[in-house]
Formats: structure tokens, C-alpha cells, sequence
């Protein structure tokens, strides 16, 4: 019988690489045009990654949330750091602080307008993470610690996994919102709201992390 199964498998492998798939029709219009015609985003690149690859988006998810998970399994078992390598000179300070500043507004404008113009959530999560690492590399870790439990920064970045999973289902069953005008701020129906989803769990998810790699290894 496991033979059976290893003759069907390989049968229908062969199949789908011998079958020939029709070209679509495309009137006309390239690919990009597809795109965002189907999408109703100007960026086409969030188009296909949080509407036409949509399944693929969401295990990205869980895999970043596995590896924040890993990172503070992996160095639980550690002894503590005792020295922490922050910057200490005034111009460093400064520096570093307006960097953060500037990421962070990047982020929020990437987050928001991400579906318009290049960017999205990811890159958004990243220039977030960025912002509370420069902020981490000239603070008090227990300050950081302090801020981040205050917050509930950790339930704030589950409750965004477990939403942005939830209506990924709900668009992947076919249930959308409706596409607005294109090129408006409220348009491109749900994927504005996943690309602020992604943004704010890669930015919490970073900011777990930068805490882990500091209390275990005195910095990043």
C-alpha cells in the first residue's frame, strides 16, 4: 500500500510538470495593470503580497512570531549579562534620538500609506524596530523593560497576529471590503488594515527581541 501511495505521488507530480497551462488573457494590459486593477492599490507589490499571495503573507507571520518565541527559548537558560554597552558621550545621544525619530515617523507613514506608495507593513515594522533600537542603544534596559510591560507590548503584538490571521481566512474565503477609489487613502479595502497589522507586529516582535539580546548579551 506505501508503494501505491509513492506511485500516485510520483504520477501526479510528473502530471502537473508535463501539463500545460493556458496564457491568460491580457487584453492588452500588462501585468502590473492586472495587478492593481484587481487590487484597486497603486502598489502593486502590496497587492500580491497581502491579496494574491495572501497565504504566503501569513506564514511569513508566524515564522517571525516562531523565531521571536525561539530567540527568548533559546537564551532563557543563559546567565545574565552584567555589563550593558550603551552610548554614553551627549553627541552620540542626540544623534541616535533623532534617528529614532525619524524612523519612527517613517514607519507610522509607511504603515499608513504603504498600499499607495513603496513600502507596507514589513518595511514599516522595520524602520519601527529601528527607532526603539536606537532609543534601546541610549537608555536604561529597565527603563525599556519598564515601558515595554506598561504597555503590554506583548499582548499588543499576539492580539495582532491572531487579527491579521483572522481576516486573512475572512479575505481568503472570499468575503472583501470594497476597494474605494484608487489612489485615495481609504481604499484597497482590507489590505491597509493588514499592512498596519504586519507593521505593528514586526515593530512590537523587534522590540522583544532588542530586550532579550540586552538583558543576555549586554546589547544587540
Amino acid at each position: 500500500m506505501k508503494w501505491l501511495y509513492i506511485a500516485a505521488g510520483i504520477a501526479l507530480y510528473v502530471k502537473m510538470l508535463l501539463m500545460q497551462n493556458p496564457a491568460p488573457d491580457l487584453s492588452g494590459m500588462s501585468i502590473t495593470e492586472l495587478v492593481v486593477k484587481d487590487c484597486g492599490l497603486p502598489n502593486a507589490v502590496s497587492g500580491i503580497i497581502f491579496r494574491n499571495r495572501l497565504y504566503d503573507t501569513i506564514y511569513e507571520v508566524v515564522v517571525f512570531t516562531i523565531a521571536i518565541l525561539g530567540a527568548s527559548f533559546l537564551l532563557a537558560n543563559e546567565r545574565q549579562s552584567c555589563a550593558i554597552y550603551q552610548f554614553k558621550d551627549e553627541p552620540s545621544i542626540v544623534l541616535a534620538r533623532l534617528g529614532a525619530t525619524i524612523s519612527a515617523l517613517v514607519g507610522i507613514e509607511l504603515a499608513i500609506r504603504g498600499h499607495l506608495s513603496p513600502g507596507g507593513g514589513f518595511a514599516a515594522g522595520v524602520a519601527g524596530g529601528t527607532a526603539i533600537g536606537l532609543v534601546a542603544i541610549t537608555s536604561s534596559p529597565q527603563l525599556m523593560q519598564k515601558i515595554y510591560k506598561r504597555w503590554h507590548a506583548a499582548t499588543w503584538e499576539k492580539v495582532s497576529v491572531l487579527v491579521f490571521i483572522v481576516l486573512s481566512v475572512i479575505t481568503l474565503a472570499g468575503y472583501e471590503l470594497p476597494h474605494g477609489e484608487l489612489g485615495a487613502l481609504f481604499s484597497g479595502g482590507i489590505v491597509p488594515i493588514l499592512n498596519i497589522l504586519v507593521a505593528v507586529k514586526v515593530a512590537l516582535g523587534s522590540w522583544a527581541v532588542i530586550l532579550v539580546f540586552i538583558r543576555y548579551r549586554g546589547l544587540l
